[in-house]
């Protein structure tokens, strides 16, 4: 049996431009949830931080440089992986960089469990 084989990406929007990043998530990941051998997509908004331990996170209160947003993109195998990373790639790049400080980073590969 193939390994899943998972991707998880970092976005770092400027901050005008956060409510239009915002929109086009709710636009790719109906359409990312779609693509074959597809099992799992979810964003997350960077909004806590850790001071210390012992308390819990606290609310981030102002923004320096960008708003981080990360994905989690979950495939049965690599194959299908590479298939809707391609498609992901010439369907939205365009649009999305615009919205970035920089390109986006992207750490993948297999699941452990």
């Amino acid at each position: 049996m193939d390994k899943v084989f998972s991707e998880i990406k970092l976005f770092q929007v400027k901050p005008s431009r956060i409510d239009e990043f915002e929109e086009m998530v709710k636009k790719m990941q109906d359409k990312q949830r779609e693509q074959k051998g597809c099992t799992d997509i979810k964003y997350l908004k960077r909004f806590y931080t850790f001071d210390t331990i012992d308390t819990p996170p606290r609310e981030l209160t102002k923004i320096i440089k960008c708003v981080k947003y990360y994905s989690y993109w979950e495939f049965e195998n690599l194959e299908a992986y590479h298939e809707a990373t391609k498609w992901f790639f010439s369907s939205f790049w365009k649009d999305i960089i615009k919205l970035l400080i920089a390109p986006f980073d992207i750490n993948c590969g297999e699941n452990i469990v």
